[in-house]
């Protein structure tokens, strides 16, 4: 068997090993080390690849900001933010007709930007919107779904993990490549709203209403989220305007929101052990994965798999918008079986050298940056994807009462949101590149 043969054959592998249940990370783990040892003849290769590459991927710079964006996020849920994101924005649209849903929207939007997590962002939310959903009438489908779907802004509006992620693999700049991700999450938000407001006129039975709240109670909950406001303009705003990396703005966010809890007397020495503990225990996670698949596409490159994939499709002559309509495609498939980091590892060193080979009339940082957003969108619509969306199951187990099939029929509103948007991102480009 030749090294490219060898390849080829190493993805069925690693999805029977993903479908018995393995964790991603082990698997590619396996597979890399599998691969190595069998292309190599011998264990001398892998070996000191095992003593090099654990040291060489986690000593990245870079990745520091991992645990910096993940502590954010875990003094945010224990501030209380998400509570008061939600009261402002149920203060403000809850009277309106599928209003508390467009409010959890909203919140999971804020909640976002200050969190970076999918997952997190959707479970924090859970627990303080959906109570209130199903206390004014909202179906249990309706209310997981909005949920699931809202939580996807996690990932998409900055600062994000995955896109640090991505910035990594592919060379770009994160500062960059989270202003790129601004207008796109909006969109989302947008589009989850209009998503909404036709789904309870089209099923008025899903929704209820709630009392309209007086104005100065509404502009009394929307001062209660001045912490977020401060939080995302001081990281973000810093990041772009140079006053600290994306690294150093993690960590001015990681102290902030934590003297946030501390001052709003959320934060003792429990939940800031708390903190510290499930920080850590993602971080491990996310760095486990990120070194499984170090080596699994270290096999790859061994193997010449990205560079043979890129030479054949450069001589079967597709067009360079057939190919990225294809890769896209090849996403929403590969995300209803995966998670969202572990495709972003996986797929990004082979699909990359083939969209970046190809003419599609703007520079490559331009192309990394489109190309960038448009997966992570893609990717982002595989978190809520039957049968495997990770962000459905996350929702409804915290729902027990309610249907996984209800749920499915529901969020198939919002998948359908997320395919035009990646639509109309793909065919203008200047969306995503307007900051850049």
């Amino acid at each position: 068997m030749t090294d490219l043969t060898l390849g080829f054959v190493s993805f069925p592998v690693l999805l029977l090993l993903i479908f018995l249940r393995a964790p991603i990370g082990l698997a590619m783990l396996l597979c890399g080390i599998g691969g190595l040892w069998l292309a190599t003849d011998g264990t001398t290769v892998f070996m000191a690849r095992l003593k090099s590459e654990v040291f060489s991927t986690f000593s990245s710079y870079n990745l520091s900001i991992i645990p910096m964006f993940l502590l954010m996020g875990q003094f945010a849920t224990y501030s209380g933010m998400s509570r008061s994101l939600f009261k402002a924005a149920e203060a403000w649209l809850g009277h309106r007709k599928g209003g508390m849903a467009m409010a959890s929207v909203g919140a999971c939007a804020g909640f976002g930007a200050i969190c970076g997590s999918s997952l997190a962002t959707a479970a924090t939310m859970s627990k303080v919107a959906l109570p209130e959903l199903r206390k004014y009438g909202y179906s249990g489908g309706f209310s997981t779904a909005t949920l699931a779907a809202g939580g996807t802004l996690g990932i998409l509006i900055p600062p994000s993990v995955i896109l640090v992620i991505y910035a990594i693999l592919t060379e770009q700049n994160i500062a960059t490549l989270f202003a790129a991700a601004f207008i796109p999450g909006i969109l989302a938000a947008l589009g989850y709203m209009l998503t909404i407001a036709i789904y309870v006129r089209l099923y008025p039975d899903q929704a209820g209403t709630r009392p309209r709240v007086p104005y100065a109670a509404r502009i009394k909950a929307l001062g209660a989220v001045w912490p977020v406001l401060i939080v995302f303009g001081l990281v973000v705003g810093g990041i772009y305007q140079g006053w600290f990396t994306p690294t150093e703005g993690a960590a001015v966010g990681a102290m902030g929101t934590g003297l946030i809890a501390l001052f709003s007397g959320s934060l003792n020495w429990q939940v800031f052990r708390q903190s510290i503990t499930e920080t850590a225990t993602g971080t491990g996670m996310i760095f486990f994965i990120v070194l499984g698949a170090a080596f699994y596409n270290g096999f790859l490159a061994l193997t010449q798999v990205p560079q043979e994939l890129s030479a054949w499709v450069t001589e079967q002559g597709f067009s360079p918008w057939m190919v990225m309509v294809l890769i896209l495609v090849f996403y929403l498939i590969l995300g209803c079986l995966m998670d969202s980091l572990s495709m972003i590892l996986l797929t990004v060193p082979i699909f990359w050298p083939v969209i970046s080979g190809m003419d599609f009339g703007m520079t490559t940082e331009e192309l990394a940056i489109w190309f960038g957003i448009l997966v992570l969108i893609v990717v982002e619509v595989g978190l809520i994807t039957p049968p495997v969306g990770m962000n459905l199951f996350i929702i409804n187990s915290m729902d027990r009462d309610t249907p996984m099939t209800a749920t499915y029929r529901s969020v198939l509103f919002f998948v359908g949101s997320d395919v035009l948007r990646v639509f109309i991102l793909l065919m203008f480009p200047a969306i995503t590149l307007v900051f850049v």
